[in-house]
């Protein structure tokens, strides 16, 4: 069956740092891309990151640029998100999400979503 399954959140203070998981299975892989969106209560669902899986091309939302890094590992098929000085407002649920070709921050062009691991920033 495809899916994706997602690890890693928790709880972390302000300034602190967390890695997130998104291992895939039961789909070819190579022509991917592999987003990491977020929702915070009472918000909408944001783009963060996508990387693709044929060359490695990043993209980041503003709001994480110098903080936060999307990396893979193909022979794993897994996506990373490392994050880095996180701050309150970085607390969300955090989903990764597959989609065939090219990359997008925009929720609706996802069809495969993991199930989203919660990232909680506080002191």
């Amino acid at each position: 069956q495809v899916q994706l399954v997602e690890s890693g959140g928790g709880l972390v203070q302000p300034g602190g740092s967390l890695r997130l998981s998104c291992a895939a299975s039961g789909f070819t892989w190579n022509y991917y891309a592999i987003g990491w969106f977020r929702q915070a209560p009472g918000k909408e669902r944001e783009g963060v990151a996508y990387i693709t899986t044929s060359d490695g091309r990043v993209v980041y939302a503003d709001s994480v640029k110098g903080r936060f890094t999307i990396s893979r590992d193909n022979a794993k098929k897994t996506v990373y998100l490392q994050m880095n000085s996180l701050k309150p407002e970085d607390t969300a649920v955090y989903y990764c999400a597959a989609r065939i070709g090219r990359g997008s921050l925009t929720t609706v062009d996802y069809r495969l979503w993991g199930q989203g691991t919660q990232v909680t920033v506080s002191s």
